[in-house]
């Protein structure tokens, strides 16, 4: 499997032949990224946000995309699949496993900008299980994946890192990929990150924008 880093929560999973896009955001796109982005086999969406989805590139996109029934009556310009939590997708050789996502709040997300329909993505390959999880709090579940990609930035909207130690020690993941971390009004407190990860020893990887890292 291996796994390309875009801004904000945007990853590119290649794995069995598939390539599968997610949460291909606004927040310091640049025009580059279509050429990659335009190889994807099918796009995931976790939610509403702008700097999960960029409408304007992606209603002219001829792939086929996945999100909750909020994206879509968000962004009616598009023609999205619409999953739920719970749904499994079978691509050949690759499972998707819709999983639940609590989007954070704080009153800056008054006046339409609070979500309502979230959901994270579980890309299962039968050798690896990775899991990015959406702006979430911290949640009870039973998962188990080798790897996750999740946001330690706060602010009431997710979890911080102290949170995402806790959450990545109860799915068993062996590696850590911290995403959310592009946005310069909700800066991430890098020392708070590391103290935490290294505290309980949590295996992670800051991936740069356009960064490749093989799982």
């Amino acid at each position: 499997m291996k796994v390309t880093k875009y801004p904000q929560s945007c990853l590119m999973v290649e794995t069995n032949n598939k390539k599968i896009l997610i949460d291909a955001g606004g927040l310091k796109y640049q025009d580059k990224f279509l050429d990659e982005w335009k190889k994807a086999d099918l796009i995931l969406i976790t939610h509403k946000h702008g700097d999960h989805i960029k409408s304007d590139v992606l209603k002219d996109i001829n792939i086929p995309i996945y999100s909750t029934q909020e994206v879509q009556d968000t962004y009616p310009e598009i023609k999205f699949n619409i999953v739920k939590e719970n749904d499994t997708l079978d691509f050949d050789n690759v499972k998707i496993e819709v999983v639940k996502a609590i989007h954070g709040y704080n009153p800056l997300l008054k006046n339409g900008g609070q979500v309502f329909e979230n959901v994270g993505y579980i890309i299962d390959d039968g050798k690896c299980r990775l899991y990015t999880t959406s702006d979430t709090i911290c949640f009870n579940n039973d998962y188990k994946v080798d790897v996750v990609a999740l946001p330690v930035t706060g602010y009431g909207l997710t979890m911080s890192a102290f949170e995402a130690s806790l959450f990545s020690q109860e799915l068993g993941a062996k590696l850590v990929l911290p995403i959310h971390m592009d946005n310069d009004k909700y800066p991430t407190d890098i020392e708070y990150m590391k103290k935490n990860f290294d505290k309980f020893n949590i295996n992670y990887k800051v991936l740069d924008i356009e960064e490749t890292i093989e799982i």
